[in-house]
């Protein structure tokens, strides 16, 4: 929220600096988290409020005029500009003065109005069309207040001339960010209520003098009946008469823009303003259009649930949908605004209108926050009534609108107010002791000073012995339980005054947590494989996971069992799927089932960035369980690559793609650190998901770990990624995570030197490598330490539906040099059993 100083001095007197106020507001809760200074770059003896003495015509161009310029100096100046808000002044006789303008002398800086980049210039003099110009009358964007460069800024007649432009629209404002239970500071008076507490001052109310007109009463003129009290606990209408539509005058336009608002005309203007005032939303109707609804009799508004399938076009020209969930305001004939969030068209105020029932109410904040979120309609409005406005507002508001209204847009007031109040608001009374306060904040207050700091609160209090009884204000209905009250009287004593303490006890001893340290290692062991953690909402669309199925039609989806023992990637439909109840958006009303949807949005999001993308993340799936309410929430672990496995400086082309075997290496280099590499073993895969061939199920021992594979084109488009290789994996985390924690068994280095040699063998094509090297290390023995694949062939002279496979082989002793006798018996036996068991054959 947007506070400007100048506006919060009108109610109450601020008597501490700039920095002091934004300390003791943010120490209060109210968090200012910017100031920004108007005016401060305005020098004092160079930019001045002025006055234009006389305009004539350049005489040498048609869009250029001269003015003489008072500005207080030792003698007027003239000037030379092209704003087109001084042509119809041009050659007539301005009497005492003409309009009131921001001028700057020669020397000043501006901003450059007429650069699309912003650029501050020195005004310096010059001669334009052979007029020598010795100023500059301004426009908002030269002074930094705007964009607007159309026209020179023409200030009230009031203006002091020579006064410098900084003192007179010179501001600080304060940028205050208020949690959700602050909504009654979302207003001029509850930010000056607050001031005056903290301060010890007092505030003001601005007068509400309403001057009825000869009319009829206001209930004589419209009738409010509430079908739905629950959603609505009061309504209020005021009718006023005859208003002239017109520019609101500047002082409420410059607050408006200041508080982050764009002034519209003198009747919606007055509506914002008084919302941002006193916190009361309020919507003003074109009475005559209610009563042509009517058949032209008196206008019946009828406040209730909307009925399924109900439609309107709202003020922003969008046909709505409306459900059982929508709170409407209507009339016999249907609806006309939707509460709290946004009126309609068809009773819309217009330059044509000159009679208005404008409405002052309180609605139900869940039902405002629902269908504000559901139709995407975010305003002023439902952000206050989201977070409360209290009945006994709503008069204060009315009353204040229609006073302005009749000062600036010359209304007639019909007498009274239509006023349905089915829920009377409740002040609930607290009981509280300064033992109490004392004992929650660790303070050592008095009966006395903790009725005192309430009081400065405007609460009630009422005193029997050591026993306080407080009551809260009416426009605090936050206030429920002790704490309620404490928190206030810690917010005006001050976070800041109350005195550390230190607990009494020891503390509980330390515990190991497995789980959460063996996570850490997988993430230390996978950052330094290269790869970047990403952290990802859980939240996904409820189509996300069709798109995992892009390559079958969307068909296929995983039943959900009865013991919730799902497969990883679990990819469910929709409806078996875990849904919020009440979504932000579509596009995040669903739990993730796997982490693969998160990651490949990541991936084509991130690759605006870069070209080559290694990701990993540590996360939560969710999957149903049957006659339970709550899922079941596994942790997984996702892996992901894209791009260029390796780029070098040196090289001007980027090494292939990253593919299968890229993401597989990185897996078995995080199996080989946390010591199971000898027992993982990887196996061929067939799912929608992956590219046929290019998958593979993760096996340790008996158990299935997870999935590696090279997405399918199909899903790869569905989510939007270049036609490029994406490669992406799936495991569950928690036996990773124990592994991690096992000890290791270190093994002695041989003093004796090994020996290395290379082994093709020539097999059936459906035979897997890792089958073919468990043969070979079960056949070398002790002596053989490692056995490594470093080629694959097909074609001639291998035969059709043979493949050569090439090996790597270390042999080693601990206890002696290997000879050649010792290898070479080593390798028959791997040969012999390459042949028996694998039917293959040694390639020459």
């Amino acid at each position: 929220m947007r506070v400007p100083l100048s506006w919060l001095k009108e109610y109450v007197d601020i008597t501490l600096s700039v920095p002091e106020l934004k300390e003791r507001l943010t120490l209060a809760g109210l968090e200012v988290t910017g100031v920004e200074e108007i005016g401060k770059s305005w020098a004092r003896d160079k930019v001045f409020v002025a006055q234009v003495l006389k305009v004539e015509q350049h005489p040498n161009a048609d869009r250029l005029v001269l003015a003489t310029v008072d500005y207080g100096g030792e003698k007027p100046l003239r000037v030379v500009t092209g704003a087109p808000n001084l042509y119809p002044y041009v050659g007539k006789d301005l009497g005492d003065g003409g309009p009131k303008v921001a001028f700057a002398l020669v020397g000043a800086r501006l901003i450059d109005g007429y650069s699309e980049k912003y650029r501050e210039v020195t005004l310096k003099p010059s001669k334009i069309r052979g007029i020598l110009s010795e100023g500059m009358v301004l426009s908002e964007k030269e002074l930094g207040l705007s964009d607007d460069h159309t026209g020179i800024i023409i200030l009230p007649d009031d203006a002091p001339v020579g006064t410098p432009l900084a003192d007179y629209l010179g501001d600080t404002i304060f940028e205050i960010d208020l949690t959700p239970n602050l909504g009654r500071c979302l207003s001029m008076i509850g930010v000056a209520r607050e001031v005056a507490a903290l301060t010890g001052t007092t505030y003001r109310v601005p007068e509400s003098i309403v001057p009825e007109g000869a009319l009829p009463a206001a209930t004589e003129l419209a009738k409010v009946d509430i079908e739905d009290p629950d959603l609505c606990n009061r309504y209020t209408a005021m009718i006023i008469r005859g208003v002239e539509t017109a520019p609101s005058p500047f002082w409420m336009q410059q607050r408006l823009r200041r508080a982050g608002m764009r002034p519209i005309n003198n009747i919606v203007d007055i509506t914002n303003y008084v919302m941002l005032e006193w916190g009361q939303p309020l919507h003003a109707f074109d009475y005559d259009k209610l009563a042509a609804r009517a058949d032209g009799g008196v206008p019946h508004i009828i406040v209730r649930r909307a009925r399924d399938g109900e439609r309107m076009r709202t003020l922003d020209g969008v046909d709505r949908t409306f459900t059982r969930d929508d709170l409407l305001i209507t009339d016999e004939k249907g609806p006309i605004a939707i509460a709290g969030v946004m009126g309609g068209e068809e009773t819309e105020i217009d330059e044509s209108t000159v009679n208005i029932l404008l409405e002052s109410a309180s609605f139900d904040p869940i039902s405002i926050r629902r269908t504000s979120t559901r139709l995407k309609l975010p305003s002023e409005a439902s952000y206050r009534f989201a977070r409360v406005v209290p009945p006994e507002l709503n008069h204060r508001g009315a009353r204040r609108a229609v006073s302005l209204m009749a000062k600036l847009a010359s209304g007639d007031v019909a007498p009274g107010m239509v006023d349905a109040y089915p829920v009377k608001q409740e002040q609930p009374v607290v009981e509280i002791t300064a033992a109490e306060v004392n004992r929650l904040l660790g303070t050592s207050m008095t009966t006395d000073e903790v009725a005192e700091s309430l009081e400065r609160l405007e609460f009630d209090i009422e005193r029997k012995g050591e026993l306080l009884r407080v009551a809260a204000p009416w426009y605090r209905r936050d206030v429920e339980i002790p704490a309620d009250v404490v928190e206030e009287v810690a917010r005006i004593v001050g976070y800041d005054r109350i005195p550390e303490t230190l607990m009494s006890d020891e503390l509980p001893p330390q515990r190991r947590n497995v789980q959460l340290e063996g996570e850490d290692m997988i993430r230390d062991i996978l950052v330094g494989s290269g790869m970047q953690e990403i952290i990802t909402y859980p939240l996904i669309g409820s189509d996300t996971n069709s798109k995992l199925l892009a390559a079958t039609g969307g068909e296929g989806f995983t039943e959900p069992r009865p013991d919730a023992e799902y497969e990883i990637p679990a990819i469910l439909p929709p409806e078996a799927s875990v849904r919020l109840a009440n979504p932000l958006s579509r596009e995040h009303d669903t739990m993730r089932s796997t982490l693969i949807p998160s990651m490949l949005i990541t991936l084509a999001y991130n690759l605006r960035f870069a070209d080559r993308l290694a990701m990993f993340e540590v996360g939560r799936a969710y999957w149903p369980v049957d006659g339970e309410k709550l899922p079941r929430e596994p942790r997984l672990l996702s892996l992901g690559m894209i791009g260029p496995v390796r780029e070098s400086w040196w090289q001007e082309k980027k090494v292939k793609e990253a593919d299968f075997f890229a993401l597989k290496g990185v897996l078995e280099a995080l199996f080989d650190r946390l010591g199971i590499a000898d027992d993982v073993r990887f196996e061929p895969l067939s799912n929608p998901v992956f590219h046929p061939g290019r998958a593979a199920e993760v096996f340790r021992g008996k158990q299935r770990l997870g999935v590696v594979g090279e997405v399918h084109p199909l899903v790869r488009e569905a989510f939007d990624l270049p036609s490029q290789r994406v490669v992406v994996a799936e495991l569950d985390l928690v036996p990773l995570a124990e592994a991690a924690m096992h000890p290791t068994e270190l093994k002695p280095i041989s003093q004796f030197p090994a020996v290395k040699e290379d082994l093709a063998v020539v097999v059936d094509a459906d035979i897997p490598a890792a089958r073919v090297a468990e043969e070979i290390r079960k056949g070398g023995g002790r002596l053989l330490q490692d056995v490594r694949l470093f080629d694959v062939y097909t074609g001639k002279p291998i035969p059709p539906g043979k493949v050569s496979l090439a090996f790597s082989l270390t042999y080693q002793d601990f206890s002696k040099t290997l000879s050649d006798k010792d290898v070479a018996k080593a390798r028959r036996k791997i040969i012999d059993r390459l042949q028996k068991r694998l039917g293959a054959e040694l390639r020459g």
